[in-house]
Protein backbone atom coordinates (compact mmCIF):
# COMPACT_ATOMS: atom_id res chain seq x y z
CA UNK A 1 0.00 0.00 0.00
CA UNK A 2 2.93 2.38 0.63
CA UNK A 3 4.56 1.50 -2.62
CA UNK A 4 7.53 -0.50 -1.48
CA UNK A 5 8.72 -2.16 -4.93
CA UNK A 6 10.09 -5.47 -2.69
CA UNK A 7 6.79 -5.84 -0.79
CA UNK A 8 4.79 -5.47 -3.58
CA UNK A 9 6.73 -8.16 -5.49
CA UNK A 10 6.87 -10.63 -2.44
CA UNK A 11 3.04 -10.04 -1.68
CA UNK A 12 1.93 -11.12 -5.62
CA UNK A 13 4.22 -14.17 -5.16
CA UNK A 14 1.96 -15.02 -2.38
CA UNK A 15 -1.28 -14.39 -4.11
CA UNK A 16 0.04 -16.60 -7.33
CA UNK A 17 1.44 -19.33 -4.97
CA UNK A 18 -1.74 -19.23 -2.75
CA UNK A 19 0.83 -19.22 0.55
CA UNK A 20 -0.19 -17.51 3.57
CA UNK A 21 -3.12 -16.01 1.38
CA UNK A 22 -6.00 -17.31 -0.78
CA UNK A 23 -4.42 -18.09 -4.55
CA UNK A 24 -5.47 -15.19 -6.89
CA UNK A 25 -3.91 -14.79 -10.22
CA UNK A 26 -5.57 -11.43 -10.31
CA UNK A 27 -4.04 -9.87 -7.69
CA UNK A 28 -0.66 -11.31 -8.05
CA UNK A 29 -0.32 -9.81 -11.51
CA UNK A 30 -1.50 -6.37 -10.03
CA UNK A 31 0.85 -6.41 -7.59
CA UNK A 32 4.19 -7.30 -9.99
CA UNK A 33 2.65 -4.87 -12.52
CA UNK A 34 3.14 -2.02 -9.72
CA UNK A 35 6.48 -3.20 -8.49
CA UNK A 36 7.37 -3.58 -12.06
CA UNK A 37 6.65 -0.01 -13.01
CA UNK A 38 8.86 0.95 -10.56
CA UNK A 39 12.01 -1.22 -12.14
CA UNK A 40 11.89 -3.93 -10.06
CA UNK A 41 13.42 -6.57 -12.41
CA UNK A 42 11.96 -9.76 -10.79
CA UNK A 43 8.65 -8.17 -10.83
CA UNK A 44 9.40 -6.99 -14.70
CA UNK A 45 10.45 -10.98 -15.06
CA UNK A 46 6.98 -12.00 -13.08
CA UNK A 47 4.76 -9.58 -14.99
CA UNK A 48 6.46 -10.67 -18.34
CA UNK A 49 5.59 -14.33 -17.43
CA UNK A 50 1.72 -13.11 -16.65
CA UNK A 51 1.40 -12.02 -20.35
CA UNK A 52 3.30 -15.69 -21.00
CA UNK A 53 1.12 -18.12 -19.39
CA UNK A 54 -2.17 -15.91 -18.87
CA UNK A 55 -2.25 -16.17 -15.42
CA UNK A 56 -4.05 -12.80 -14.43
CA UNK A 57 -3.73 -11.29 -17.29
CA UNK A 58 -4.64 -11.45 -21.07
CA UNK A 59 -1.38 -13.17 -23.35
CA UNK A 60 0.22 -10.56 -24.27
CA UNK A 61 3.53 -11.61 -26.15
CA UNK A 62 4.49 -8.05 -27.51
CA UNK A 63 4.31 -6.79 -23.52
CA UNK A 64 5.96 -9.97 -22.21
CA UNK A 65 9.31 -9.40 -24.42
CA UNK A 66 9.16 -5.64 -23.07
CA UNK A 67 9.24 -6.72 -19.94
CA UNK A 68 11.39 -9.67 -20.06
CA UNK A 69 13.40 -6.96 -21.81
CA UNK A 70 13.80 -4.48 -19.34
CA UNK A 71 14.49 -7.38 -16.46
CA UNK A 72 16.87 -8.50 -18.94
CA UNK A 73 18.56 -4.54 -19.23
CA UNK A 74 19.08 -4.92 -15.74
CA UNK A 75 21.42 -7.91 -15.96
CA UNK A 76 18.71 -10.33 -14.59
CA UNK A 77 20.36 -13.71 -15.57
CA UNK A 78 16.64 -15.57 -15.92
CA UNK A 79 15.82 -12.69 -18.51
CA UNK A 80 18.53 -12.77 -20.37
CA UNK A 81 18.03 -16.80 -20.97
CA UNK A 82 14.57 -16.46 -21.09
CA UNK A 83 15.24 -13.91 -24.44
CA UNK A 84 18.57 -16.01 -26.00
CA UNK A 85 15.75 -18.73 -26.17
CA UNK A 86 13.20 -16.64 -27.65
CA UNK A 87 16.06 -15.12 -30.51
CA UNK A 88 17.44 -18.97 -30.70
CA UNK A 89 14.52 -20.57 -31.25
CA UNK A 90 12.41 -17.55 -33.25
CA UNK A 91 9.89 -17.66 -30.31
CA UNK A 92 8.11 -14.92 -28.19
CA UNK A 93 7.14 -12.30 -31.34
CA UNK A 94 10.87 -12.55 -32.07
CA UNK A 95 12.85 -13.34 -35.44
CA UNK A 96 15.04 -16.21 -34.93
CA UNK A 97 18.62 -14.48 -34.23
CA UNK A 98 21.27 -16.66 -33.29
CA UNK A 99 24.04 -13.86 -32.59
CA UNK A 100 21.72 -12.15 -30.54
CA UNK A 101 20.85 -15.33 -28.22
CA UNK A 102 24.70 -15.93 -28.23
CA UNK A 103 24.81 -12.55 -26.90
CA UNK A 104 21.90 -12.83 -24.48
CA UNK A 105 23.64 -16.06 -23.00
CA UNK A 106 27.32 -14.44 -21.91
Amino acid sequence: EKGWAGAQYNLGMCYLTGIGTAHDEKKAAKLFRKAAKQGLAEAQLAVGRCFQLGPGVVRDEEEKVKLYKQAAEQGLAEAQVALGEFHEQGTGGLAQNDKEAARLYR
